[in-house]
């Protein structure tokens, strides 16, 4: 039985320090509220993720550092910073792994399916700043400061799940209402469930051979909005989902007045055109398949409990 830490009480947080006291190991998941799942192997403790000292007390004992939080995202290049610097620091002078939960959004647009081999070119802030956290992170594992991996995955889906999809258009699916979709509705587009994120998570952080270096999460092939929410509608049992493709000078004008549409400028190419994820590395070194997509569309539409950890 080792100890474990999980800094940030999200839908990936949760889901991974459920998968680690599921397996007997003792698990602190650290918030600022305290909250998480009730589970005997889980210890709730409210605490700041910039709060070196008090993570350093938290993490002595532990064999791996969960990176799970996720600021505000209008506030990702000013929160994101300081919270990736704390944990790096905790890493060092604890001796536990940092394993970092990321995105794609520091590949910026590409033509072709993403390898964990693609450049880091972003096309914006946010982009930036997972970009930055990376190449940091990466620079203290070569320096032997501390051990480090990285987990990217796309867009969520599953319960809590927090993306454009599954805040903006769902619940319009799900209610039978039209959905204007800043998007080409026929675009191939790769989704990843968020017990999946956890599970490379936790395979990552236990595998030296995975240190140093990111990993892919594994998804199911992509598939269009079109049809992930027709398939969403007909398990949910709603009507066939009514959907009208948005013109892009419409989302920025948008954004003029909608802090939500405006932060979407930065990744709309995603949705514009293919965008395709390759994560057969992480099948390959771990044995983690991607979860079926209607468990995973399941859970997202709250009709199911997704799948087992």
């Amino acid at each position: 039985m080792s100890n474990h830490v999980v800094v940030g009480a999200g839908p990936v947080g949760r889901a991974t320090a459920r998968i680690l006291a599921d397996r007997g190991e003792r698990v602190r998941l650290v918030s600022r509220r305290g909250v998480g799942p009730e589970h005997p192997g889980i210890e709730r403790v409210a605490a700041d993720a910039n709060d070196r000292d008090r993570l350093v007390q938290l993490s002595a004992d532990a064999v791996a550092l969960y990176n799970c939080v996720n600021p505000a995202y209008h506030r990702w290049p000013v929160d994101w910073p300081p919270i990736a610097a704390a944990l790096t620091s905790v890493a060092e002078r604890t001796g536990a792994v940092l394993a970092v939960t990321s995105n794609l959004y520091g590949y910026g647009p590409v033509d072709g399916p993403l390898t964990e081999e693609t450049p880091l070119r972003p096309n914006g802030a946010k982009g930036e700043v997972r970009a930055r956290m990376w190449r940091e992170a990466l620079a203290a594992h070569r320096a032997g400061r501390i051990r480090m991996t990285e987990v990217r995955g796309s867009d969520y889906l599953g319960a809590d799940a927090q993306t454009p999809v599954t805040v903006l258009i769902v619940p319009k699916v799900l209610a039978g209402r039209r959905a204007y979709v800043p998007a080409d509705l026929d675009a191939p587009h790769s989704w990843t469930y968020v017990g999946d994120v956890a599970r490379t998570l936790v395979a990552a952080a236990a595998d030296e051979r995975a240190w140093g270096r990111p990993w892919h999460v594994p998804s199911q092939p992509p598939i269009s909005i079109r049809r992930l929410t027709a398939r969403l509608a007909e398990l949910a049992g709603a009507p066939a989902p009514r959907l009208a493709s948005l013109p892009s000078p419409v989302l920025w004008l948008g954004g003029l007045l909608d802090p939500t549409a405006r932060e979407l400028r930065e990744t709309a190419y995603q949705f514009r055109r293919p965008f395709v994820l390759d994560s057969s590395a992480a099948t390959a070194a771990f044995g983690i398949e991607p979860t079926p997509l209607d468990v995973a569309l399941r859970e997202t539409a709250g009709i199911g409990s997704g799948a087992p950890h």
